[in-house]
């Protein structure tokens, strides 16, 4: 089907018909930049359609190598042109599986070649499609290992598209596994892809793999891969391709920041959001070029090392513990095997590396996450990429057991949202000079009735009703606490009147209409016996919420704050049953 395409073919390779787009893999966490992907656009009018075609037809026509020639050096020199250099991110290159290993495109990329255009080969990643079958595998993993040896990434891209997909994941063990946009468009509303993109997910921590989610083209499908753990993304929602390389539009960022925000914010746990970074210790470092029995003799000194880190140009590259040297260094011949070679040759270059501003949770996930034979490895911390320090996995299980017990103890057992010590942190912030902030203070009306008459295990449901309304209505933005029984705080980091609260105190007085029988509903109270003995008919429950913000009184301290929020409280539920 592709014959009568070659004229078309070899009219746009002679003359150069190509130019670049670039698309942004911004990071799910923070929306920071990890880098960007080159595509090729035909730039002329042509019976081919698309450059999916136009490959397919220089396959057919043993026209591959001139194709991927004119694609990498338009794409470089396009980089080139558009970003300020040195190109610091990371840059995505396509690349037939079946041309990776010909020795013409492995002299295409030669450092020095690179160096051309200021781009270092640790900044280049090589995406081979699960879509091309590779015809020799035995030699396209040996290949593989040699691109990786020079310091170029490994992505595996359309992940999930192709049948084999397994096999060439586990083959190549790739730095970055890219998930096809089918695999991510309806991920929302679609279980068995939640259920496929989870198993990725967990699939990832354990092989130290990084997941790029393509084809993100709206806010729900970007929220539901947050919400999953999915480290980058790409795709129309985030920017579409283009020539000019440009700043992701502030709406993008700020949506990536605020479904952060409400993830890390569902468990309120303000302690466990600890950085990584308050944990790392400076160790020493070596170079690659170091020779192995110097590096013998540094842990002869140090038997209380736990390992190195070893770094070039400011970039970790790999890491040696003292146990897996001596490992390597011992029997009849090892150390005379080994110890002129520099300490490249056996260093680990698959170990966990974090950035300084990842949680201590987080990195105890991930570490935890690691094959049996690197659980004990030191972790190495980076502050854009460079080396920052190391963190020990007893420095780390440490904290982590620190993290849990402050958890238990400042958190209300029964909603799970943050008690009064962290409630107090907040206000002081409030009193501190906190630019825009909004407190309200919520309380159930006719709380004490209700327990009395239906039962505290009913009483603790509605408690656990409203403090999951508010979490999911507010944590968002800033911050829930459940300061005691039936007593809850929201603390805004705007200024918003009482009316921004109505919608959720309309949603609560409606849904505890369920934990009533139909009697009390139909009479629109509860009958119960009061102190003296006497019948009382009082009324259902409903929400008194009274807030205050830096519009108002300024108050310096939070003595003054509490007091107000409760006279506040108590001359509104006055009026309400006056």
């Amino acid at each position: 089907m592709y014959e009568h395409l070659k004229n078309e073919l070899d009219y746009i390779i002679e003359n150069k018909q190509i130019k670049t787009v670039f698309q942004p893999i911004i990071s799910l966490r923070d929306g920071s930049i990890l880098g960007h992907e080159a595509l090729s656009r035909i730039t002329c009018n042509s019976l081919i359609e698309n450059t999916e075609v136009l490959f397919n037809t220089a396959a057919h026509h043993n026209k591959l190598w001139e194709l991927e020639l004119l694609c990498r050096t338009t794409a470089l020199e396009a980089a080139y042109k558009f970003m300020i250099p040195p190109y610091s991110k990371k840059l995505f290159l396509n690349v037939n599986p079946n041309i990776i290993h010909d020795e013409q495109y492995i002299k295409g990329f030669t450092k020095s070649f690179l160096s051309e255009y200021n781009i270092k080969s640790e900044n280049v990643i090589f995406e081979i499609t699960e879509r091309n079958a590779i015809k020799d595998l035995d030699l396209f993993i040996i290949t593989i290992k040699h691109y990786k040896n020079q310091d170029y990434k490994i992505a595996i891209d359309d992940a999930g598209a192709g049948y084999s997909g397994l096999n060439l994941i586990s083959d190549v063990n790739p730095h970055y596994l890219k998930l096809d946009m089918k695999l991510i468009q309806g991920i929302d509303t679609d279980n068995l892809k939640y259920a496929l993109v989870k198993g990725m997910v967990e699939f990832s921590k354990a092989s130290n793999t990084s997941l790029i989610a393509e084809g993100i083209e709206t806010y729900e499908e970007l929220e539901m891969l947050i919400d999953l753990g999915v480290h980058y993304g790409q795709g129309y929602y985030i920017q579409k391709p283009n020539a000019a390389i440009s700043d992701i539009d502030t709406g993008v960022l700020n949506a990536v920041k605020r479904i952060n925000q409400k993830k890390n914010n569902m468990n309120n746990n303000v302690i466990s959001n600890i950085y990584i970074k308050h944990l790392c210790t400076s160790s020493y470092v070596v170079n690659p070029d170091e020779k192995v029995s110097e590096i013998y003799e540094i842990f002869k000194l140090n038997p209380n090392m736990s390992g190195l880190c070893v770094v070039k140009n400011e970039l970790p590259v790999g890491i040696i513990t003292q146990e897996k040297l001596a490992f390597k260094l011992s029997g009849q011949y090892g150390y005379t095997l080994y110890q002129n070679k520099p300490i490249s040759d056996i260093m680990d270059k698959t170990f966990l590396a974090v950035d300084y501003k990842t949680s201590v949770s987080e990195v105890s996930k991930l570490s935890m996450a690691r094959p049996n034979h690197k659980l004990y490895d030191f972790i190495v911390v980076t502050e854009d990429e460079k080396y920052f320090g190391i963190v020990t996995i007893k420095d780390l299980l440490q904290k982590t057991t620190e993290i849990e017990i402050s958890a238990a103890k400042h958190q209300n057992p029964l909603s799970g949202l943050p008690g009064n010590l962290l409630i107090e942190q907040r206000l002081t912030q409030c009193c501190s000079g906190m630019d825009n902030y909004t407190i309200a203070y919520i309380d159930i009306d006719n709380f004490k009735a209700y327990n009395d008459c239906y039962g505290f295990e009913k009483g603790d449901m509605v408690i656990k009703l409203l403090s999951n309304l508010l979490r999911d209505n507010f944590a968002e933005e800033q911050f829930v606490g459940h300061i005691g029984g039936d007593d809850f705080v929201v603390i805004l980091n705007k200024s918003v009147n009482e009316s921004y609260f109505d919608d959720v105190i309309k949603k609560f007085e409606y849904e505890v209409l369920n934990f009533y029988n139909e009697t009390d509903i139909r009479n629109g109270f509860i009958t119960t016996i009061n102190r003296h003995g006497n019948i009382e008919k009082l009324p259902l429950i409903s929400l008194t919420c009274v807030i205050t913000n830096n519009t108002g009184k300024i108050f310096n301290n939070i003595f003054d704050l509490t007091e107000h929020l409760a006279e506040m409280k108590k001359a509104a539920k006055q009026n309400k049953y006056r």
